[in-house]
């Protein structure tokens, strides 16, 4: 493989598990629930956006190595849900030299999962680096659910959290590292085991969006209502991030939108470690709230 030629890498098809079917927040089931989902018009509970993000690592890894889990991003914007039992494959496109390629994933129908970029350069452009530019500079119109949500709140002080390899992670993540690496899309024995190059166990990518959300996004969204990822981004500053570390969590609102069926909020998530108080990671998610699913919801903007 030539390090200057664009190549293509293509995964094989797998069967991505769903393990929020008892998910909850506010109280009620989330969109992952089989019956919440029928409510809704959606062809079933869908699996967690971030679960894809584990069918691309061993395809960035095989272009970049352990800078992959140093200084590497996952950038996607999502088209379609997925429901447990259905086949994606993940591609990825790119010139290994420039540290950066696309990627795509699509079920066996052809219709795309989810679009994006992976990246070990800290200063490429992301996927979501456009589409956030554009939402910040769009008025998103008269909204109902986030209308108490302002673009600079942070939601609170930072909070500690950890994952920890057998402790479930809360209400909106009921399940431990433990019982994610058994279902996992692609398994790394680095995420379990000392035998890494840092001498401990790593994160995959998708548990660092799960580490993120553990305090809770504490924005006053109205509810109860029914929410979905719309776009997300894992973006290691100084990484790995390791199993059992304590990282303080801070939030800020970046931008509000809208479209036909939801309302939805941009927050990027900043994760410093708490014993050296290091910068090592940013999430960014854009969240969308079902317009349907909040009860006072205006019916003529329905």
């Amino acid at each position: 493989m030539s390090f200057d030629t664009e190549i293509r890498l293509t995964a094989p098809a797998r069967r991505p598990r769903n393990l929020l079917v008892e998910q909850q927040y506010d109280g009620h089931a989330s969109v992952h629930d089989t019956d919440i989902a029928d409510k809704l018009g959606l062809a079933g509970g869908p699996i967690e956006a971030p679960t894809h993000f584990s069918s691309f690592e061993p395809l960035a890894f095989a272009l970049w190595g352990r800078r992959w889990y140093e200084t590497g991003s996952i950038s996607a914007h999502f088209s379609t849900m997925v429901v447990e039992g259905e086949e994606v494959t993940a591609s990825l496109t790119g010139v290994p030299a420039l540290g950066t390629a696309r990627i795509e994933a699509v079920k066996n129908d052809g219709s795309r999962v989810l679009s994006g970029t992976v990246s070990v350069d800290p200063d490429a452009p992301t996927e979501l680096s456009e589409r956030l530019e554009r939402a910040r500079s769009t008025d998103p119109g008269e909204l109902f659910i986030v209308d108490r949500v302002e673009v600079g709140m942070s939601g609170g002080p930072a909070v500690g959290a950890m994952v920890e390899m057998d402790t479930p992670n809360g209400s909106l993540y009921p399940f431990s590292l433990r019982e994610k690496l058994d279902a996992i899309t692609e398994r790394s024995a680095w995420f379990d085991g000392d035998d890494t190059p840092w001498g401990r166990a790593i994160l995959p990518f998708e548990m660092v969006s799960v580490l993120a959300a553990k305090p809770g996004t504490r924005l006053p969204v109205r509810g109860p209502a029914v929410g979905l990822f719309l776009d997300l981004e894992v973006k290691l500053v100084a990484g790995p991030l390791f199993v059992g570390e304590e990282y303080l969590i801070e939030r800020e609102v970046l931008a509000l939108g809208q479209s036909r069926r939801v309302e939805s909020h941009w927050v990027r998530t900043t994760l410093n470690e708490r014993a050296s108080g290091r910068h090592v990671a940013d999430v960014l998610l854009h969240s969308g709230v079902f317009k349907a699913s909040y009860a006072e919801y205006p019916p003529d903007r329905l």
